[in-house]
């Protein structure tokens, strides 16, 4: 199966100090990885290398068909045209209507024709629930209405690929576990590959995929989460 993902013998650094050492990292499409790990671990700096805002210092890497070590500054644009991103605070323009916000983005990547602008907007929003909300401004919304938003937003050029970034860390149980619900529901009929960084264990027990935890400066494979106590000391000897 084609790779969206894959990193091998990585280092990335910040300010000449090293934040993840030695990552070998890989996502097929249609796959679902949790990034887990503590605060500062380094997993929003894997997340970001990932759509060319940091980079990859040593080793290879590709994604979405881009050579991350070759990556010219002109190039991050059309990079993340193939990477939708789902934020923690929304990130929505608040001066703007839902419909607008969207169209920003259209525009924003490179998107032209109004009609087709207009027909992608609604067919986002639709995937999402939220079609009746379109002229609606974001502070209108409810917070997990909003991160739907977000989602619709992530999805609009049909990217291969979703990075969310603690997306359901600023919503309630309830909300959070709907948010998940739709996020694996439509990355499977969009069939797209998500990489999902969380502290929140209960969203990783009830819709389990595949774990990689970030702990002193390495990614390791979780095998079975169920097992697995999250904050328990790490042990490099048992690296795979």
């Amino acid at each position: 199966m084609e790779k969206v993902i894959e990193i091998k013998n990585g280092k990335i650094t910040q300010q000449d100090a090293i934040v993840l050492d030695d990552v070998q990292f890989s996502l097929q499409r249609n796959e679902f990885v949790y990034l887990i790990g503590k605060t500062g671990s380094g997993k929003s700096s894997l997340l970001k290398t990932i759509y060319g805002e940091l980079p990859l210092s040593v080793g290879e890497g590709k994604v979405a068909d881009f050579d991350l070590r070759e990556l010219r500054r002109k190039e991050i644009p059309m990079l993340r045209r193939r990477i939708g991103i789902v934020f923690q605070d929304f990130q929505l323009l608040l001066d703007r209507s839902i419909m607008q916000n969207l169209m920003f983005v259209l525009g924003a990547t490179g998107w032209a024709d109004k009609r087709l602008m207009d027909k992608r907007a609604i067919e986002v929003l639709q995937l999402v629930g939220l079609e009746g909300r379109a002229n609606s401004m974001p502070h209108t919304l409810s917070g997990g209405e909003q991160q739907r938003v977000s989602i619709a937003r992530a999805l609009l050029n049909k990217p291969e690929l979703i990075l969310a970034d603690e997306p359901t860390g600023n919503l309630d149980p309830e909300t959070s576990e709907e948010i998940m619900r739709l996020l694996l529901a439509v990355a499977k009929e969009e069939g797209t590959a998500v990489v999902m960084a969380t502290h929140d264990m209960s969203m990783v027990e009830k819709f389990p995929g595949r774990v990689v935890r970030v702990e002193n400066s390495r990614l390791k494979e979780v095998n079975n989460i169920n097992q697995f106590d999250p904050f328990s000391p790490f042990d490099s000897s048992k690296e795979n």
